[in-house]
């Protein structure tokens, strides 16, 4: 245990590959037992010190460097605080800072309430997301800032508004409104978005609602659910050479079949469950080695520097 920790330590001072070579050193030790990413990634309180990285995709990987959003600013409250998600890169931090500036000085909105980011050191959750593990992905409520700061009961209890009337699968008129929109278009407006992720039916008000400025609706990407927030999704930050790219998106606005296609995805009938239902197996848990080996490397670290009951590192 000694020599793993000591090799761990010199993650601090070799960010190549997040220390690879530390890992060889220890490959004639025995083999752990499996363990399950999630439990072993959401245990972790406090990230190591370290340079920025996203690492692998955002739906198995980690980050290094994470830094924790203020829970108040200039425009933005963070949301369910108890879950200490509430990190991600620079990058991200930088993009959530500037949107909520923006959408009070050039769109007259009270500001954001930001919702899940990733873990500590990223990696896979212990429940509600596959994908936030990266670092670059956040969500945010279609809710808009009060005028008042929550507190801490607040950002628990308070529940995010569904937009969406399920029946009709299209926007609630009387909660969608033109500060939604506003909200969303502005989102999309920077180049470091890659994509944004939102409710069929809300990416249907934005096509009919947008008129003749329409290259931000390709940002704009049907999916299910969603109809709470918004989720924003990052391109891979400058440096983060082990980040792994989602494939480009086509370039239109994405308002023409490709969303007529799910609207007969949700609307088709559900095929009745076959009596009796056959058991289903249990989907196969995601184990640390299934990450990269700079995620493990980096969780490492993170356990050898675990503060103690008294705080300490």
């Amino acid at each position: 245990m000694k020599n793993k920790i000591s090799s761990a330590a010199l993650c601090t001072l070799a960010m190549a590959a997040l220390c690879f070579a530390a890992r060889a050193e220890n490959a004639t030790a025995p083999a752990a037992e499996p363990r399950e990413a999630k439990k072993a990634f959401g245990a972790i309180k406090i990230p190591p010190a370290l340079p920025p990285q996203a690492i692998g995709r955002y739906d198995l990987g980690c980050v290094a460097g994470a830094q924790k959003i203020a829970m108040n600013g200039d425009g933005w409250q963070a949301m369910r605080l108890s879950r200490n998600r509430y990190w991600g890169h620079p990058v991200l931090i930088s993009y959530i800072e500037t949107l909520a500036r923006d959408v009070k000085r050039l769109d007259g909105l009270p500001g954001i309430l930001v919702g899940d980011m990733a873990q500590p050191i990223g990696g896979p959750l212990l429940g509600g997301h596959a994908s936030h593990q990266s670092g670059i992905d956040v969500d945010l409520w279609y809710n808009l800032m009060p005028a008042r700061t929550l507190s801490a009961e607040d950002r628990e209890k308070f529940a995010a508004t569904n937009y969406v009337d399920q029946t009709t699968l299209t926007v609630d008129p009387a909660r969608w409104t033109d500060a939604q929109a506003k909200l969303v278009k502005r989102a999309a407006s920077y180049p470091e978005v890659s994509r944004i992720f939102v409710h069929p039916a809300i990416k249907k008000a934005l096509c009919d609602s947008a008129g003749s400025d329409r290259a931000w609706l390709q940002k704009i990407r049907p999916w299910y659910k969603h109809d709470d927030h918004l989720h924003v999704r990052l391109s891979c930050p400058a440096g983060s050479n082990g980040c792994v790219s989602q494939p480009a998106i086509k370039a239109d606005d994405g308002c023409g079949e490709e969303l007529d296609a799910w609207f007969r995805k949700l609307r088709a009938p559900r095929p009745k469950p076959p009596k009796p239902p056959k058991p289903q197996p249990k989907p196969k848990p995601t184990l640390v080695t299934d990450l990269p080996g700079e995620c493990q490397a980096l969780l490492d670290l993170a356990e050898a520097e675990k503060p103690t009951a008294s705080g300490a590192r």
